[in-house]
Parts: structure tokens; C-alpha cells; sequence
């Protein structure tokens, strides 16, 4: 309740959890009722976590009618209110996570899923450290095809790649300030930001984070604010996997290093090749990968981006300081060793993204498994087994994969699941302009 006495004019709140595909849902709220909220929660139904991206039930889901669409007990994270700067009127945004009435986590909310994967972790007294970097486009989409918006500073369009270029952050520097500036406010650490590969394309780094949680907090509101911010500027933010078949598209890297009791990066031998501990991270991820691309990639759009020479990875592999492979170990001083993983797009649900990455790095160091040798030269021409080249042979991997069901509880599989495919369904129906019109603002 601080926040909101020290902001009087705030007279309305959100309070919003994320579903499995990270859209948020809840409700708007005046603020006189915020300190009830705060005490009891709030309740919606378990079914509003598990819909599909049009926001539809899914069907036949045992959620909905056989168990007759129960509630769930909606109460405050950690992270506590902060403004939502893409309103017009002040406004307090609360994020919320789902519980049953008696208390227990609810095993369908993709950040309870993420809870449970830490506390792994901590029973074994390690700390993950977490970062992302996230990639989007801005658009304008307000014509008939989509178009790099004209810059609010000169009003002209820029139509090249521009790859770190600063003239292309330049002509955005309205829309980049105040989004500096929202971070700031919204306790969102942000970092660097750059030009990416392709126009209106751009990337900014989260910095990291000794609490996955809080790292996959940041991720959300960041795509939350990115979106919302964009609109007040007159065009679109998306995160959107290949908004542009000629293009390559957005992705959603995450570097991690795991520490012990003592603060000590496990990953670190004192050496450019890092720890045996590390080698077993990395075949951990290896052998979850298939498994693991429903996450990764988890639209019909998604496979779209996933294609040899395109700057994302296709091949099951690893690396030293290599852009081209699925896993890379980046170029630092020893106590800094990190894992890269490259594979996931912009348009994932951060909670799931990092829980996958975290569940099977430690499913690997669990069973002290070995990686394969790492690669060298281009990872597209390797002969690596391959991701699921498909949105469909995803999802049957994700259902039987034994690695993701070391990671997430079978409720949440089988969620998941039943939504991806029924989206499948749905989506056949879709034309491409009414595809880019759906995964544009939603993911």
C-alpha cells in the first residue's frame, strides 16, 4: 500500500496474472479496494489461465464444465504495485499468481511452474542467476501492409537493416527514452539497447538477476510495457516471432550461471572451458531440446523463424563463442561463465522459457550427463539432429517427452498441450493476413 500512498492520483489498478501463453489476464479494480486485495486475494476461474490465444475456453477441457469452471485464489507476487506508464491515467498495475482455496499452488500458472523449478534448486543449494535478451520489431501496421513506422523525431521511414546502427536508435529516441524511462519506474533493469538485423528491429538486454523469478518478471512487464508504450507513439511493439518473411526474426536469448552456498559460480574451473558442472548444464539442455521447442517456438508463426541460415538455431548443438548453434558458451573471464541459450523467440511466455532452460540444466547436472563435443564452424551445416521442424511435431514431442515431465507438473503438460492444439486447429482457418493481425500485439 506505500506505492499507493505516495501516488494519490492513482485511482484505478489492474491486477493481472499470465496465462500459458503469457497473455495477461485479470481485472480492473478502483484503488479504494486495494488493500483488500492485498489481505484476500482475489478469485477467478482456473480455466482463465489455460485459454487459447483468441481468449476462447478450451474445449472439453476437464477445467470448464465437467469440473464445473471452479475458482482460484489470485494473490500478490513479490514485485508489488508499479505504474503502467503506457495509460493516459495514472494507474497501478499489481501482478498476481494463482492458488487454490486452501492454499496450494496452482499447478496450471506458468510462474508457479518457474517457483518449482527454484526450489529445486535451492534444495540442493544452488542459486540460478538469470538474464535475457529480448529482441522486437516496431511496426506500422495501419496500412495494408506492415512497414517500419516513420521516426517521431524526423517523420521519415527507414527501410534498411542497420545493424547497430545508431542513427536507427536515433530516430527513435523519444520512444526509447521514455521507455527508459517506464523500466526505471516499473523496477524493470533494463541495459543495453541496439539496432538488431532487420528493419525496425531491436534488442535490449536485461540485466541479471540472482532470482529467476524476478527475471522472468522483468521479461513480462517488459513485453507488457514494449507493447503498450508503442501504441501511445502511433505504432505497433511486437514480439512477434517473423512478422516479415524476408527478415529474420525476434528472438529471446537467456544467459545463466548457477551458484552455490558460498556465492560461487559453479561453472567457473578457473579455465576457458568451464566446469565439468557446466558440461552437464549444457547436456541437460541438449537432451530436454526436443522436448522443449513447444516453448521455445510456441506458435504456428513461430516455425516460421526457426530455418537454417537465419540467424536462429535449428541444430541440437553446442559451442564456444558461436552465434550459428542452439547453445553457446560465451567469451568472459572465468567467474562470469555463463550458458547462452539461443533457441527461444520473443513471442514465448517468459515463466515457461525459463523454467525449461533451468529444469533441464539441472536435470543434466542432477545425472551428471555428458554433451556430445562441442561444435565448430557453421552449426546449420553440421548434420545435427534437428529441432521438431513443425508446430505439430512439437507439440507431440513436448506431450511424451520424459525431460519436460521431470521439469513441470502433468497438469501443466496436459494444459498446455489441449491449447496448442486446438490453436492448430483453429489456425488452419486463418489466412496470413489474419495470422500476423492475431500474434501482432497478443505475444
Amino acid at each position: 500500500m506505500d506505492w499507493l500512498r505516495e501516488h494519490p492520483d492513482v485511482k484505478t489498478i489492474r491486477i493481472a496474472a499470465a496465462d500459458l501463453n503469457g497473455v495477461a489476464r485479470g481485472k480492473r479494480v478502483p484503488a479504494r479496494f486495494a488493500d483488500k486485495i492485498l489481505t484476500e486475494g482475489t478469485k477467478f476461474p482456473f480455466s482463465v489461465l489455460n485459454m487459447d490465444i483468441w481468449g476462447e475456453d478450451i474445449e472439453d477441457s476437464p477445467l470448464v464444465f465437467q469440473a464445473g469452471d471452479p475458482d482460484g485464489l489470485l494473490l500478490p507476487t513479490e514485485r508489488g504495485f508499479m505504474p503502467m506508464p503506457w495509460l493516459e491515467a495514472p494507474t497501478g498495475l499489481l501482478p498476481i499468481w494463482m492458488f487454490h482455496l486452501d492454499g496450494r499452488p496452482y499447478e496450471g500458472d506458468p510462474r508457479q511452474a518457474l517457483a518449482r523449478v527454484v526450489e529445486r534448486y535451492q534444495a540442493v543449494g544452488l542459486t540460478p542467476v538469470v538474464a535475457t535478451e529480448l529482441e522486437f520489431f516496431l511496426i506500422d501496421d495501419s496500412g495494408g501492409q506492415l512497414r517500419v513506422p516513420p521516426s517521431p523525431r524526423s517523420g521519415k521511414r527507414r527501410t534498411g537493416a542497420e545493424t547497430l546502427s545508431l542513427r536507427a536508435l536515433d530516430a527513435f529516441d523519444r520512444f526509447f527514452t521514455a521507455l527508459y524511462d517506464a523500466c526505471e519506474a516499473m523496477d524493470i533493469p533494463a541495459d543495453t539497447a541496439i539496432s538488431e538485423a532487420a528493419p525496425g528491429q531491436f534488442e535490449i538486454n536485461l540485466m541479471h538477476q540472482p532470482d529467476p523469478l524476478k527475471a522472468a518478471d522483468d521479461a513480462w512487464l517488459f513485453k507488457l510495457l514494449v507493447k503498450g508504450l508503442a501504441r501511445r507513439y502511433g505504432f505497433a511493439g511486437s514480439f512477434m516471432a517473423k512478422p516479415y518473411e524476408a527478415w529474420n526474426g525476434s528472438g529471446m536469448h537467456m544467459h545463466f550461471s548457477v551458484l552455490d552456498r558460498q556465492g560461487r559460480n559453479v561453472f567457473d574451473n578457473g579455465g576457458d572451458e568451464g566446469s565439468d558442472v557446466l558440461r552437464h548444464a549444457v547436456a541437460g539442455c541438449l537432451a530436454a531440446m526436443p522436448g522443449s521447442t513447444l516453448l521455445f517456438a510456441p506458435h504456428e508463426n513461430s516455425y516460421d523463424r526457426l530455418v537454417p541460415n537465419a540467424h536462429a538455431p535449428t541444430g541440437i548443438g553446442w559451442a564456444y563463442e558461436n552465434r550459428t548453434s542452439a547453445i553457446r558458451i560465451p567469451s568472459s573471464g572465468p567467474k562470469a561463465r555463463r550458458i547462452e541459450h539461443r533457441v527461444a523467440g520473443g513471442d514465448v511466455n517468459p515463466y515457461l522459457t525459463v523454467a525449461a532452460v533451468l529444469g533441464a540444466a539441472l536435470n543434466g547436472i542432477e545425472d551428471k550427463a555428458e554433451p556430445p563435443p562441442p561444435i565448430q564452424g557453421n552449426a546449420y551445416e553440421q548434420g545435427l539432429e534437428q529441432l521438431p521442424g513443425s508446430w505439430g511435431a512439437a507439440i507431440d514431442a513436448f506431450e511424451t517427452s520424459p525431460e519436460i515431465r521431470r521439469i513441470f507438473p502433468a497438469h501443466l503438460i496436459e494444459n498446455f498441450v489441449m491449447t496448442k492444439r486446438q490453436e492448430l486447429h483453429y489456425m488452419a482457418e486463418l489466412s496470413d493476413e489474419e495470422t500476423v493481425e492475431l500474434y501482432l500485439d497478443t505475444v
